[in-house]
């Protein structure tokens, strides 16, 4: 068995000189006690001629602290550079960009500490402090948090409830459009010369609306042009034909979604439907977007439509085979899907 020493800890590897010396000086042939340490066999000559010098012994094979020129920034101030920059913006430290680079902790470190390090350095400590490049997440200034915690912790816990007590079903609703032009992710190319991806030359766009349940229920219609008062009532009683049970609607505050023909509508309804608006600007708590992300990851940004081929059809297709696909739904389950394709002059 050969053993590469660099792969073992400066303890390790004191304790096994130490060893492996005493052997050698109690009798044993050099050559068997390297070879039961899976050493080279030149290894522990080394050793011995170390431990022969005078006035050291078995110090001489004591682990040492490795050399090497110092960090320039100390620990603690290796920690401050984490507070600066984890959930902080650049902004508030005086810079006009919004995003955290290299360039920008380097001036940063240079204003604060007076230390001027390399790009590459920068890299290095930002990682030490497990710091790493990412795509942020966005977040319109004007939410607001206290009515996401209610919201969170009280106002759908109670629609919750009050479904399970008149056995009502609960179903997140949103609304998204499609554009055949789109084009999302990356792909590989030589350096210089960008890649070309052929996408049709007509703008065909669509838009989708879609509901989900938390048990995995799903239902979509695909319509062309925005959402008015009136196409969001068409939208509805199609979603409502058939269902037997009461249903909590949860959704934006969208101006269509509140107009006066549609509060009219519900309260036709005697109850069996009620809508509840999400807090503005609080797209996170709306789990239907998820669909909406899925479908434009996979969907024509990352096929573009062939030659003949209709938007409205391949979204159509797309979001038929989520609905019959778990954990939205599945005929295992015995949950309908209603796809449905409207269009509106």
């Amino acid at each position: 068995m050969k053993r590469d020493g660099r792969t073992l800890d400066h303890g390790t590897l004191e304790t096994i000189r130490t060893m492996a010396v005493a052997r050698v000086r109690e009798g044993e042939r050099p050559s068997v006690v390297i070879a039961s340490y899976g050493f080279h066999r030149c290894t522990i000559y080394r050793w011995l001629q170390a431990a022969r010098g005078r006035g050291q012994g078995l110090k001489a094979l004591a682990a040492r602290p490795a050399t090497g020129r110092p960090r320039t920034l100390t620990a603690a101030q290796e920690r401050q550079v984490f507070r600066w920059i984890n959930g902080k913006n650049p902004r508030q430290y005086g810079f006009d960009f919004g995003l955290w680079t290299r360039q920008i902790v380097r001036e940063l470190i240079a204003r604060r500490f007076g230390v001027r390090l390399s790009l590459a350095s920068i890299g290095v400590v930002l990682a030490r402090q497990g710091l790493t490049p990412q795509k942020p997440l966005q977040r319109a200034y004007q939410r607001d948090p206290p009515a996401i915690v209610r919201w969170q912790r009280e106002t759908y816990p109670a629609i919750a409830r009050n479904a399970k007590r008149d056995q009502a079903e609960v179903y997140f609703w949103d609304e998204s459009g499609f554009r055949a032009d789109a084009v999302h992710g990356t792909t590989w190319g030589a350096k210089g010369q960008t890649p070309v991806v052929a996408v049709p030359g007509q703008r065909q766009s669509i838009s989708a609306a879609s509901a989900i349940s938390a048990k995995g229920a799903f239902w979509f219609a695909t319509y062309a042009g925005g959402l008015t008062g009136e196409l969001f009532m068409t939208l509805l009683r199609r979603m409502m034909r058939g269902r037997r049970r009461p249903l909590h609607l949860i959704l934006d505050g969208l101006p269509a979604h509140k107009t006066k023909a549609v509060t009219q509508y519900i309260a036709r309804l005697n109850g069996t439907l009620t809508l509840h608006y999400l807090p503005g600007y609080a797209p996170d708590l709306n789990p239907d977007e998820l669909v909406w992300s899925y479908a434009k990851r996979t969907g024509p940004a990352r096929r573009p439509l062939q030659k003949g081929e209709k938007l409205d059809e391949r979204v159509t297709r797309q979001l038929t085979e989520i609905g019959r696909r778990p954990p939205w739904c599945g005929h295992s389950s015995g949950i309908r899907v209603w796809p449905i394709l409207l269009t509106s002059e």
